[in-house]
């Protein structure tokens, strides 16, 4: 019988091994999930970043952020921060967009005989209660698409089960046309009780319309055009609309609908556009 301490540094190993193949990994816990938050980002409050003062990705060593603490930094793998999530960790995940790639998650045998009936043949890899179909590039991920089937890749990390066998297909659109075309119509979460977004009836600091509007353009177009790092994109962009144009009350839902849409046409979930939004309402004390 293997010690479970050799189980912990072998899934090391294979982790640092991936990392050197340019693969972006972290450890999963029991039931296949990531470690939990640390204190300093639980809830997500700091909007993806180490604090509200920094930009950029989260810069926090240990592994808080699911698919988005996944690293090919083999000094972070190592490091004393991440010592006890490997002693404790069940297994190794990646993010498969990190690489270009999409999984097709078939989590049964009806949905196998689905795909081989209609998915064009790929790289496929064995689980425990189906298989992993494996393409080249990269969507926004989703889950139960169809019974037993689920979609890794943008915003999401998948267990490692081996390099698998056959060549990969290049992404079909019929696994594009699986996820919503559209990005879901979400709401911002004005806090109750206010004006659209706090404001009390003031004087509109605005001189003309158009400043507004521009406003909103523009960050539309931060977040459209950005290749990297949309977690954190799309919460500055939130708070830089914010700390401009949220106080007057000229902040109408129809502009945040804006934002919000450029943000879940780049992989961002509904919940993850709420939650950065009423994040930099807290970090501005609106």
């Amino acid at each position: 019988m293997t010690h479970p301490a050799s189980i912990r540094r072998d899934h090391l190993s294979t982790a640092l091994a991936l990392a050197a193949r340019g693969v972006p990994v972290l450890p999963l816990r029991v039931g296949k999930a990531p470690f939990g938050n640390c204190p300093d980002c639980a809830k997500n409050a700091c909007g993806g970043r180490p604090n509200m003062k920094q930009t950029g990705p989260c810069t926090c060593p240990r592994p808080c952020h699911a698919w988005a603490a996944a690293t090919t930094d083999a000094d972070t793998l190592m490091s004393a921060a991440w010592a006890t999530a490997w002693r404790q960790a069940t297994a190794v995940a990646y993010h498969p967009a990190g690489v270009r790639l999409t999984v097709v998650d078939l989590d049964n045998a009806a949905a196998i005989i689905w795909a081989r009936a209609h998915l064009p043949a790929t790289r496929t890899i064995p689980t425990t209660r189906g298989q992993h179909w494996i393409y080249q590039g990269t969507m926004p991920s989703a889950n139960g698409l169809r019974p037993g089937v689920d979609i890794k890749s943008r915003m999401s990390y998948a267990r490692w089960l081996g390099p698998g066998r056959g060549r990969i297909a290049p992404l079909p659109d019929v696994v594009r046309t699986l996820a919503p075309s559209k990005p879901t119509p979400a709401r911002p979460m004005p806090s109750p009780g206010t004006a659209p977004l706090g404001a009390a009836g003031g004087t509109c600091p605005h001189r003309t319309p158009a400043f507004l509007e521009r406003g909103i353009a523009m960050g539309v177009e931060r977040i459209s055009e950005a290749s990297s790092g949309i977690h954190a994109t799309v919460y500055a962009t939130f708070l830089a609309v914010l700390s401009v144009h949220g106080r007057c009350g000229c902040l109408t839902e129809d502009h945040t609908s804006q934002l919000f849409a450029a943000a879940q046409a780049k992989g961002e979930s509904p919940r993850h556009c709420a939650d950065a939004w009423a994040n930099a309402r807290v970090a501005l004390g609106m």
